[in-house]
């Protein structure tokens, strides 16, 4: 059964195929996108699990080294073991070792994401039943553990070259936390995971945003019931995000010369209102991203969507 939408699912295609037309990418270009994606990554993970430094805050904890006035020292910690964990990540993936997905790797992130912080359970499985606050979802019991984290790597395995990579990362992501089998540090842990999946199949690094959270844990909770359809496809657009970001910066000569602008700009150029076009963008019918707390398309995009609904009517 197939999750991710056809539309989204060609469109995230035709963008990496374009994005990977342009490799060998501009060195410099692309250290500063994977160093604006590390910090966006680790302050927007970070605060979905609700840590309280800002954008700005972990961006000065990591590269700089400071200590923020009246800020918890857990939440120090946290942004520096996201961002170690990421380097971790990346060193999986760029040394391409492509079949080391295995329990060993998901409990080396955990144990990267909450060291300094929990040293006795960092990277070890719970040995308690937990309770997750505001949840319907109640975990397996800590005796399951070891044989349900077992199946979701043969699961892994069965299902890398049969599944779209993208339903395949989303899919584990939402396994790994209904199974919980941390203590602490399951939504981070399952986060990078899912990385691990995309990035080695050519993605760049892809974020779940905090200002996103209700949707993300509304579709997580969804997925609970077998209800995957709305989960996938939240991820799929978190993926386009990130491919839309990479060509505006790294392929100014993609075709069109595509100019991103705002849903309110593009409104102001077409008969639709802003708020029918955000309508649009958050269900996966227009080409959109979001940067910050605002949707992004273009006049193109805009002219796609048009053209895709007058073939349908025909």
């Amino acid at each position: 059964m197939q999750y991710l939408d056809k539309k989204i699912q060609k469109r995230i295609d035709e963008k990496l195929t374009l994005l990977n037309s342009f490799r060998p990418l501009p060195v410099s270009a692309v250290k500063k996108l994977k160093e604006q994606f590390e910090v966006e990554m680790t302050y927007n993970s970070n605060a979905i699990e609700g840590n309280s430094l800002t954008l700005k805050e972990t961006y000065l904890v990591i590269n700089e080294g400071l200590t923020i006035k009246g800020k918890p020292l857990k939440d120090h910690l946290e942004a520096k073991n996201h961002q170690e964990a990421l380097e971790y990540l990346y060193d999986m993936v760029d040394s391409n070792k492509k079949n080391t997905f295995s329990e060993n790797l998901i409990r080396s992130l955990n144990q990267i994401v909450q060291q300094n912080i929990d040293k006795e359970w960092a990277g070890r499985y719970r040995n308690s039943a937990v309770i997750i606050g505001g949840a319907d979802h109640r975990p397996p019991e800590a005796l399951e553990i070891p044989k349900m984290m077992s199946n979701l790597i043969d699961w892994v395995g069965d299902n890398k070259k049969k599944m779209h990579p993208v339903e395949l990362a989303s899919i584990l992501h939402h396994k790994l936390v209904y199974i919980h089998p941390f203590f602490d540090g399951n939504g981070r842990t399952s986060r990078l995971a899912m990385n691990i999946i995309l990035m080695q199949a050519g993605f760049p690094l892809v974020i779940v945003m905090k200002n996103d959270r209700k949707r993300y844990y509304k579709t997580l909770s969804l997925a609970d019931k077998g209800d995957y359809a709305l989960f996938v496809n939240f991820i799929g657009r978190a993926v386009e995000r990130t491919l839309d970001i990479y060509l505006k910066i790294l392929a100014p000569s993609r075709k069109g010369n595509e100019k991103f602008i705002s849903l309110a700009e593009l409104a102001k150029k077409s008969k639709f209102t802003e708020k029918y076009l955000n309508l649009l963008a958050r269900s996966g019918k227009l080409e959109a991203h979001k940067e910050g707390r605002n949707w992004l398309s273009s006049k193109d995009a805009l002219k796609r969507y048009m053209d895709s609904r007058e073939r349908v009517r025909k």
